[in-house]
């Protein structure tokens, strides 16, 4: 019995019931000015209301802001699941024209019915109390029923175009891509200062000389410095701020910083970059110091102490870097499925180009690890 008369007690059956209402003002009107209601039966105004009111109500569907005013109704009297549903654009196409058209004689034929069998209801109240018993549930219940046929209605033809849904499903996956990259940001830029730091820190409680301790220390400092930097852009990226613009990411002219940091780890670089990172496109610059950062890390964590050589060069319009650096201990490797790895083979693809990581099988003396990357100055190279 509850669930029976729960829909007759819920808010929304009367805001649709309100909006259904609205939909008669304008067939209303035109009755008024023509053909007026003195001596006219309801046969001949229902057939002046179709000759009348269809044509002027395409009419009004051509303006384009008519969508998304009815579109913002729809919304807040219908109560729809989910309010993106209905769309609150302006009509952008003929298509989405004739959709509101359609709404449009729709929304004022059902409201004019509903309308009728109100003022009938009231009617029969007024004349035959007895009737009311009836006719009151059975005119709550049109009414509910009529809300959801509305409903239906302004999802089927208020919904999102085709362009629409296109449109949204793009956004959503610029937010995705967006996400994937700053994800990829921090790994890259909080996962090289704590790789730094251990390896300093460890290195300074193995040596005694107060010197080098110092100078750890300091190293420490300075890399946890510059990744509390990173993360306060991030965060301010993160934040949609208008500042986020002026938050510049490193590129290649701050590689130099990348590999000081290593040397004060303790292992020696060897880099040679003939590279000029002005020369370079910004986007390429900024992903390429990226993609060194990674592989200087991976050496830093899997071969603390070991020697690291890293190459640079542009060569046919296409940038080739490396990073190569012999295994400390025996049994140590790279785990080519991790993260990081997996964060460079996608910026690599991300901009036209391949990456190579594993073993280097041409290395004497030991086992040793190459990553390359080749990168094309202008897609589709």
């Amino acid at each position: 019995m509850a669930a029976l008369f729960a829909p007759l007690l819920r808010p929304v059956t009367y805001t649709r019931w309100l909006h259904l209402m609205i939909g008669t003002v304008f067939a209303g009107v035109v009755l008024l000015v023509y053909p007026g209601t003195e001596g006219v039966s309801t046969g001949r105004a229902v057939l002046w209301g179709v000759v009348l009111d269809v044509p002027l109500l395409c009419l009004a569907a051509l303006v384009p802001g008519m969508r998304r005013g009815e579109g913002v109704q729809a919304r807040l009297l219908l109560g729809p699941a989910r309010e993106e549903e209905i769309g609150v654009a302006p009509s952008a196409g003929w298509a989405d024209r004739g959709r509101t058209a359609c709404w449009l004689v729709a929304r004022v034929g059902l409201g004019v019915a509903v309308a009728a069998a109100t003022a009938a209801a009231v009617r029969a109240a007024v004349h035959a109390p007895l009737l009311a018993l009836p006719a009151v549930p059975g005119l709550l219940w049109l009414t509910v029923l009529a809300g959801r046929l509305q409903l239906a209605l302004a999802v089927s033809l208020l919904g999102p175009s085709g362009a629409e849904r296109l449109a949204a499903a793009e956004a959503r996956a610029e937010r995705l891509l967006e996400r994937n990259r700053l994800a990829r940001e921090l790994h890259d830029s909080i996962g090289h200062a704590l790789t730094v730091t251990v390896v300093q820190a460890g290195a300074a409680r193995e040596v005694a000389d107060p010197a080098f301790r110092e100078r750890a220390l300091e190293a420490i400092e300075t890399t946890g410095r510059r990744a509390l930097d990173d993360l306060e852009r991030m965060l301010v990226l993160l934040r949609e701020s208008p500042d986020a613009t002026a938050a510049e990411r490193p590129g290649l002219d701050r590689v130099g910083e990348l590999f000081t940091a290593a040397r004060s780890a303790g292992s020696p670089v060897d880099a040679e970059l003939d590279v000029r990172a002005a020369e370079l496109p910004g986007v390429l610059s900024r992903e390429a110091y990226r993609i060194l950062q990674e592989g200087v890390t991976n050496a830093l964590r899997h071969a603390p102490g070991a020697p690291i050589r890293v190459r640079g060069a542009v060569t046919d319009g296409v940038l080739e870097l490396s990073c190569h650096n012999v295994l400390a201990a025996k049994g140590s490797s790279h785990r080519g499925g991790g993260k990081g790895l997996r964060g460079v083979r996608e910026r690599a693809v991300l901009l036209g180009g391949d990456c190579e990581a594993g073993p280097d099988g041409t290395a004497a003396g030991g086992a040793a690890w190459l990553l390359r990357v080749r990168l094309p100055l202008r897609l589709g190279r």
